[in-house]
């Protein structure tokens, strides 16, 4: 069987990451439907073909975001190929600011199929990696509801350290609503 080239940006043992495509709408949206129950009141990904083109949008043509879906590799196929790959979750680069600055907010969330698989935490230390390197960015910020242990755990997870916390800080689901701020640089990766 010939080798197929990859369409992710960087693989791990069961993920890969690679950026949003319109052509993903489809399933984005499907697996944004199964996860409602999952996802709220924290988070509502696009669920529509008309919001996910906007989303996508957003992602793919702004230069301060960045969009990348985490695919759980099929193991049938070989390592190299991304055929088969399903969306596990994704991961967003936020408020990009390059200069002195080279920092982003992150924002992710599982699909209900791999959540408690540890899908995403492979996928958000391969976009934290690919942050650190190819994007040559130096400092990642995550912003969790406080009550949001689960994405709490993941950062914690995966190397962030709490800084503080902002009473009211982020307007979601009709309200101002309090966050933590997780953050990590370059080096607590590169050394650690």
């Amino acid at each position: 069987m010939p080798h197929t080239p990859s369409r992710h940006l960087a693989e791990g043992p069961r993920v890969g990451i690679r950026y949003f495509t319109y052509e993903d709408g489809a399933e984005f949206t499907a697996r944004a439907r199964e996860s409602k129950d999952l996802h709220q009141p924290w988070l509502f990904p696009p669920d529509s073909a008309q919001a996910y083109e906007a989303y996508a949008g957003r992602l793919i043509e702004d230069r301060t975001k960045a969009g990348f879906l985490v695919c759980e590799k099929d193991p049938d196929v070989t390592s190299g190929g991304a055929r088969g790959s399903s969306i596990a979750g994704f991961v967003n680069i936020n408020n990009i600011v390059e200069g002195g600055f080279l920092s982003g907010a992150l924002g992710y969330g599982a699909f209900a199929h791999a959540a408690g698989r540890g899908l995403m935490r492979e996928g958000l230390d391969l976009v934290v990696r690919y942050a650190f390197g190819p994007m040559r960015l130096h400092r990642l910020e995550i912003n969790v509801q406080p009550g949001n242990a689960a994405s709490i755990a993941l950062a914690r997870a995966c190397g962030f350290h709490l800084e503080g916390f902002s009473p009211r800080m982020l307007y979601i689901d009709g309200a101002w609503r309090d966050h933590q701020r997780w953050a990590i640089t370059a080096e607590s990766v590169t050394s650690g």
